[in-house]
């Protein structure tokens, strides 16, 4: 990641980065914003007169460049920064650090009275955009290697670059796992990253435990042994727990864990599985969060669940129109094996609801294609009963900068989990994809189904191509909105 300084004063840069502001009204030009920094000579006189011929409107990511031979700094930027909120400054820092990739260090000097929210956005911004991913040496990386912030006082601001620094760690530790192939990528591979980066973490009082296949089948987890059943790569069940002295609230975090789904024997297409290293984003995202909330020590105790399987094509594989007996003892009849997410998450939540009783479950899955027909590619659809903890993830949701929007649990469609072999169906052929999934998957929330939270992100886990903080790949959806959520806990 990028190397971020916190200095009183600029070090003789290389390449100055001025904010810009918009007019105060809509006719008013934009305008360098004022700062308490000694800037060199005759720098701060040359960034007015550049604002007006460049046509700097202030917009946020907006960047100028103007190069200065001979002199100190050799190269100025003009960085738009709109009206200097967090969001503002989030999108400012992702533009920053494109525009300056071919840098080796830049220095921004940051205008008057900005608050730690703002330098908080700037930083996530900064290390988000610069994140990359490869499993080759091939292509050229961006030079860029730190970026030093001028601020008036430094201490006032060191924790909101460390709750920036280690939420962007997480979030692109949930990318580069989402990112890295499945040839690679299996139940086993992905137990073995949560246990490295849990020694990585080294704090007290965060546990984990990885359940391999004969464990699985001694406790019952039927769903998981289902969908697993057809890969050579057997399941695992990773159970993550951070458990803060004095924590009054538990919340357990469920995320689906498919390392690759052909759709088993319900085969998909080939464009719809080319891209099926993702379907394991939700179980990225939950880990990532439980590892970051450690690391910052959240007051608040969290158990993490990650069912992970490999949903392949064999002779082993379970069937349309088998029985699928899950944890505790409720059945499913399954018509549709491409629709396999539901069945692990279901365990999952049985087990949780029986044997941790928290407080609060959450879970993110990649679950339907039906979540991008209904809101495109940024917006996770989220299910609740529960009115202030929807409004509670969805504030965190907006405050982190993603999105997501709540959807219904209409009573009339229950009756189409109906079936005539099993306690349940969890495919019925009726439409609506996404809520009807939601359903089933609260069918398991027992006592807990007041105090449940579902958000089928499959659209926004990934992106077709660089957008703000975003970069083409794995987004690592989730990860930010639930630290921020979770902070709100304690």
């Amino acid at each position: 990641m990028l190397a971020i300084r916190l200095l009183v004063e600029p070090e003789r840069p290389d390449t100055l980065v001025l904010p810009v502001r918009p007019g105060p009204a809509d006719d008013a030009p934009a305008r360098p914003a004022p700062t308490d920094v000694a800037l060199p000579d005759g720098v701060a006189e040359e960034a007015v007169a550049l604002v007006p011929a460049t046509r700097s409107t202030g917009r946020p990511g907006e960047v100028h460049a103007q190069l200065r031979p001979g002199r100190e700094p050799g190269r100025l930027l003009l960085l738009g920064v709109g009206e200097g909120d967090e969001a503002a400054w989030r999108t400012a820092g992702a533009a920053l650090a494109r525009a300056a990739r071919d840098e080796t260090r830049v220095t921004l000097v940051m205008p008057t009275g900005v608050a730690p929210a703002a330098v908080r956005g700037l930083v996530e911004g900064l290390l988000l955009a610069s994140y990359r991913f490869r499993l080759t040496d091939a292509g050229a990386a961006p030079a860029l290697a730190g970026v030093d912030v001028v601020v008036a006082d430094p201490d006032a601001h060191a924790g909101a670059v460390e709750t920036a620094r280690t939420t962007a760690r997480m979030t692109r530790l949930a990318r580069d796992l989402t990112n890295t192939p499945s040839s690679v990528k299996n139940p086993e591979w992905f137990a073995g990253q949560v246990a490295a980066n849990v020694a990585a973490v080294d704090v007290p009082d965060l546990h984990l435990r990885v359940r391999g296949p004969e464990e699985l089948a001694e406790e019952g987890f039927g769903g998981i042994l289902a969908v697993g059943g057809g890969s050579a790569c057997a399941p695992r069940l990773v159970e993550l727990d951070w458990r803060p002295a004095g924590a009054r609230t538990h919340v357990v975090l469920v995320g689906k864990g498919i390392t690759f789904d052909t759709g088993g024997i319900s085969i998909k297409p080939v464009p719809a599985m080319k891209l099926m290293r993702k379907d394991m984003a939700g179980a990225a995202a939950v880990v990532a969060a439980t590892l970051g909330a450690a690391a910052l020590r959240l007051p608040v105790r969290i158990t993490t669940l990650a069912p992970l399987a490999e949903n392949m094509l064999s002779g082993s594989a379970f069937r349309p129109g088998d029985v699928v007996r899950h944890y505790g003892g409720t059945t499913s009849e399954t018509t549709n094996s491409d629709a396999e997410g539901r069945l692990v998450l279901a365990d999952a939540f049985a087990y949780a609801v029986a044997e941790l009783k928290p407080d609060l479950l959450v879970d993110l899955a990649t679950l339907t294609g039906a979540n991008a027909v209904a809101l495109g590619k940024r917006t996770g659809a989220l299910y609740s009963e529960n009115d202030g903890l929807a409004a509670d993830v969805l504030a965190a949701v907006a405050a982190a900068g993603e999105a997501a929007w709540r959807m219904p649990l209409p009573a009339d469609y229950v009756e189409h989990l109906g079936s005539d072999l099993a306690d349940l169906h969890s495919s019925p052929d009726r439409g609506a994809g996404s809520v009807m999934a939601a359903l089933f998957l609260r069918e398991f929330t027992g006592d807990l189904r007041d105090r449940w939270l579902h958000v089928d992100m499959s659209a926004p886990s990934w992106a077709e191509g660089d957008d703000a903080e975003l970069t083409k790949g794995a987004t690592g959806w989730g990860v930010r909105s639930l630290l921020r959520w979770l902070g709100t806990l304690g």
